[in-house]
């Protein structure tokens, strides 16, 4: 009889020690299984935060004295996943500026308080602001207007009225300049089908020919290039290239025209009564 509850509890205690390890066991996969899910859970949510950054879409200033073309530019631009942002004059739209950050400013001329040409000029002299993308819509179409705007430090000239989807197309192509303005390397652009390198002074193309260039046209080219899409008038490029010293307009133009020659016609553009400017497409 003794012996028989020997066993038995020799035996209960066996199962019990068996179960116990297989619940533990179970439980260690449990807690396996679901710190392995929490991990993937935790990371694809950084994954998509880190996305969100990525993707943050770009804040757009509006600045116009018209109500509803203001309505009318916001409801566009929302449409198109832009943070849009609005004033309705110059010296309101400095202290939004300065507050937003915005990746792009469209500016009217014609305002109140302070036309778009000051205040133009003034935003280009704030902390933050001076690469700000700016761009008129304006009504103003005379030529001395024009070249007002571009020598004040705007981006682009856009004249009213304009149909909203080619205007969207426009600043979108804006948007993707800045974008693709060089980074890392100070010393080297690549953009397009090209590959600039400031160091060995030389343009190299996709389909492997290197074209080297003298000092004067490679630090014009390698200037302009450097802000795709950003208009720039001939004395500020005889100040920043050639320190003005002894030289001309025509200076400028000779030397756009051997790079013409050179590179190719379709990278720097002329813009009427301004200057020039790098397209990159």
């Amino acid at each position: 009889m003794l012996s028989q509850y020997s066993f038995f509890t020799k035996t209960s205690i066996f199962f019990t020690k068996s179960c116990a390890k297989d619940i533990v066991g179970t439980i260690n996969f449990y807690l396996y299984t679901n710190l392995k899910l929490t991990c993937r859970v935790l990371l694809t949510i950084t994954m998509i935060r880190e996305q969100d950054t990525a993707t943050k879409p770009a804040k757009i200033l509006i600045v116009d004295d018209e109500a509803d073309i203001l309505e009318l530019l916001q409801y566009n631009f929302e449409q198109e996943g832009y943070t849009v942002i609005k004033a309705m004059d110059g010296e309101e739209a400095l202290e939004v500026a300065q507050k937003e950050l915005p990746d792009l400013i469209i500016l009217d001329i014609m305002m109140p308080k302070m036309d778009g040409v000051s205040t133009c000029l003034a935003l280009r002299s704030l902390p933050g602001l001076q690469d700000v993308a700016i761009v008129f819509l304006t009504a103003r179409a005379e030529e001395y207007s024009e070249v007002a705007g571009f020598e004040a430090g705007a981006d682009d000239y856009i004249y009213k009225p304009i149909k909203p989807r080619v205007l969207k197309s426009r600043i979108k192509a804006m948007l993707r300049r800045q974008h693709i303005r060089p980074q890392g390397d100070p010393n080297l652009i690549k953009i397009h089908d090209l590959e600039i390198v400031k160091d060995e002074y030389v343009v190299r193309k996709a389909s492997g020919d290197s074209i080297a260039l003298p000092r004067k046209e490679f630090e014009l080219f390698f200037y302009l290039a450097s802000r795709p899409g950003k208009v720039f008038s001939r004395e500020d490029l005889l100040v920043r290239i050639w320190d003005n010293v002894h030289v001309t307009d025509r200076t400028v133009d000779v030397h756009v025209r051997k790079l013409r020659e050179k590179i190719g016609i379709k990278y720097i553009v002329t813009v009427k009564g301004v200057g020039y400017k790098f397209l990159p497409e």
